[in-house]
């Protein structure tokens, strides 16, 4: 690798550190300046931490691989997500902002379902923090798989003797910086990170593609798109095109995502933020989809081989840009994979304070020995994500869909009706809570996500999401209405 490349990394580094110094500074040492800088985020911060959270390696990674491979058919996963996310904002964002605040001034969304049934306080708590937990170890562990496909990809053999593969490396010191600004910082540094690293993803998915098209060297070759590349319908199934669609339904179940919208400063910013957040969030996808399929264009016009489709924006980098550039672009792909890891990494950390530690262990607990043991948790959880990560045959996009349906189908359709239906019980929460998880969790396991009653796979959230929504339903219509809050 250019010693301008690794300069330009080594520069972003400790960038990221510094934010976290400062983060630490500005931060009080109590549980809500740790886990929701106090609250008081503003409209452009929040808007660009909640889609830096979001996106992650997948979108410079796991969505490009994906239309380089199969062409424009797949960009109907970001026709869903974008649909989805302007839902989540309009519906999901003030009310929850002001709810969890109204009732009790939670601190995670386990707390905020507690206070909102307090007549399934624990089992909610204990229920939803085991879940985040779980399917967060496993998100994370996708991200640290695109550091080290980075890794792989770009210094291609080029640590001899130091005992560690490539790919290994790029998971340990993908890793390694996350941690260092997650621990001393907290949601403030999660947060001012996210708004740096979403302005560099955003400008290198701008300037790839418009390079790609326009001052890319001469073809060597001439070489036509395949049978119908460039058509959103060609190939397309029913199935598969609502399996990709329905991505967007993940949106109200993302802890990581959601609990942005817990900390910005007044509710009257949400609209703000929503046009700031939407805004990046189309430019990022319309972009991620060009590189995917401007990247094929210029792959298949120079003969390049391309061993593995979501590597193709690592490859690119490094043929088409100065070192220098090279350099900002790889941290532009870190910036989408720390982004998320670290808000995941935060959100599993409260769950895990707040949820287990503070609820069973030590109720007593300080602020400060809260703060504490949320930073201890925050090595674990990474830990955990590590071991999983470590398989070098992993997909992102494979792992992101997983964790993604979980989420959704879970959490999704509890958050809608708790924050919108007053009649929702405690009981129809827990039982939409675990139908959820454990749908998707069996339609996974059965293999009915790649091949459903002899025909494509039909995407888990799908039935997960429609199996909570009927249980939370039917199951609160049949129990006593509680003495909840009113919503």
């Amino acid at each position: 690798m250019n010693t301008y490349t690794l300069a330009a990394l080594a520069a972003y580094f400790l960038l990221m550190i510094a934010i976290g110094i400062y983060a630490w500074a500005k931060t009080r040492a109590t549980s809500e300046g740790y886990l929701l800088a106090g609250r008081n985020l503003g409209p452009a911060v929040t808007a660009l931490s909640a889609g830096a959270s979001d996106m992650s390696g997948w979108l410079l990674l796991g969505l490009p691989g994906a239309l380089f491979a199969g062409g424009l058919v797949e960009a109907w996963i970001a026709i869903g997500l974008t649909i989805g996310a302007g839902l989540n904002w309009i519906i999901v964002a003030p009310r929850l902002r002001e709810q969890t605040e109204r009732l009790g001034d939670a601190l995670t969304i386990p707390q905020f379902l507690a206070n909102r049934f307090p007549e399934a306080r624990t089992l909610l708590r204990v229920t939803s923090a085991i879940i985040i937990v779980g399917f967060f170890t496993v998100y994370t562990a996708s991200g640290m798989v695109g550091g080290g496909k980075l890794f792989e990809t770009a210094f291609a053999g080029a640590l001899p003797g130091t005992g560690l593969s490539d790919y290994m490396t790029g998971i340990l010191v993908t890793a390694g910086i996350v941690l260092v600004y997650t621990m001393i910082g907290g949601f403030l540094a999660v947060s001012l990170t996210d708004f740096v690293q979403g302005m560099i993803m955003m400008a290198a998915l701008v300037v790839m593609p418009l390079v790609i098209l326009f001052a890319a060297p001469p073809a060597t070759v001439a070489a036509a798109p395949p049978e119908g590349f460039l058509s959103l319908t060609h190939g397309a199934t029913l199935v598969g095109v609502i399996s990709a669609v329905t991505w967007g339904l993940g949106y109200f179940g993302q802890p990581h995502i959601i609990v942005r919208f817990m900390a910005i400063d007044r509710v009257e910013n949400v609209p703000t933020a929503r046009a700031i957040g939407m805004s990046w969030m189309v430019i990022s996808l319309v972009g991620a989809v060009a590189v995917g399929l401007a990247g094929r264009a210029y792959a298949d016009t120079h003969g390049i081989k391309v061993e593995d489709p979501e590597t193709i924006f690592i490859l690119l980098a490094g043929i088409l840009f100065h070192p220098a550039v090279t350099g900002f672009l790889y941290a532009a792909l870190l910036a989408a994979i720390m982004s998320t890891i670290s808000a995941q990494l935060l959100v599993s950390s409260s769950s895990l304070t707040e949820d287990f530690y503070r609820l069973f262990l030590r109720r007593d607990a300080s602020e400060r020995e809260a703060v504490n043991i949320g930073r201890l948790c925050v090595a674990l959880v990474a830990a955990a994500a590590l071991v999983i990560a470590a398989d070098p045959d992993s997909e992102v996009l494979g792992l992101v869909a997983n964790a993604w349906a979980g989420f959704g189908a879970a959490f999704g359709p509890l958050i809608l009706l708790a924050l919108t239906w007053e009649r929702m019980t405690g009981a129809g929460a827990v039982a939409g809570l675990v139908t959820g998880a454990a749908v998707v969790a069996g339609w996974i396991a059965l293999g009915w996500n790649k091949a459903f009653l002899g025909g494509p796979g039909l995407y888990e959230i799908v039935p997960g999401f429609i199996a909570s929504l009927a249980a939370i339903v039917v199951v609160s219509r049949l129990t006593a209405r509680a003495p909840a809050a009113r919503v």
